[in-house]
């Protein structure tokens, strides 16, 4: 049986049980060659967003760990980190704003953050809880045109992979809007809410291409 047709049979036999499937990617190892391209839905232009995902990994205070990259051809407009001392962060095209934050571990966490331009606030979210506010950025853009990517951190327009910084672990249920939700929005998506749909991407829809040793998977949410 092929791949596709495969993860299409048992999604909707999950489907037909009253669970809701959802895509999952598993990154096994670290390498400088496997990762995964989103296509986005719209222009990333943005003054404001609100980027969600779930994710675990087991790699503890080991080293920095990419967990969302964006590109163009001359910045990295949008990255998320886990730092080398457990903070979780986000850079816009230069410094970036970090948050002392219980660590990400093996089991599966709903990490959001949220940026807006006109008042700079950004805050982050672990499982539905909220941190503090912090002022970053106020009056940027994030640039359209550039690449995203899943997996590595890019150091080109799509190249120069570092393996000491891929992530590996497993992430999936990746979504982003250009508007801030509000609060009790994301707590009800971390409770399994499948609604509002992000309008930049769209986990259920967006085209996803996978490179090297990434599985991707359906698992019941």
């Amino acid at each position: 049986m092929r791949p596709l047709i495969g993860l299409f049979l048992i999604a909707v036999s999950m489907a037909l049980a009253g669970s809701v499937p959802i895509r999952t990617l598993v990154f096994s190892t670290a390498t400088s060659t496997s990762y995964v391209e989103m296509i986005p839905q719209k222009p990333m232009n943005l003054t404001a967003f609100t980027l969600c995902m779930r994710v675990a990994t087991e790699l503890s205070g080991q080293r920095e760990i990419i967990l969302f990259a964006y590109r163009t051809g001359s910045y990295d407009e949008l990255n998320v980190w886990r730092e080398l001392d457990g903070r979780l962060s986000f850079y816009l095209a230069g410094g970036g704003v970090l948050f002392k934050v219980p660590e990400l571990r093996a089991l599966i966490t709903h990490l959001c953050v949220t940026w807006d331009s006109t008042s700079g606030l950004a805050a982050l979210f672990l499982d539905g809880k909220r941190s503090l506010s912090k002022i970053y950025k106020k009056d940027h853009t994030v640039s359209p045109g550039g690449r995203v990517i899943l997996g590595q951190d890019p150091d080109s327009f799509l190249g120069s992979f570092d393996e000491q910084q891929s992530f590996v672990g497993e992430i999936s249920d990746v979504n982003m809007w250009d508007v801030v939700l509000p609060d009790s929005v994301i707590q009800d998506m971390f409770a399994g809410q499948r609604e509002p749909r992000g309008n930049v991407f769209d986990w259920d829809s967006t085209e996803l291409r996978t490179n090297g040793d990434v599985e991707l998977a359906i698992r019941e949410l």
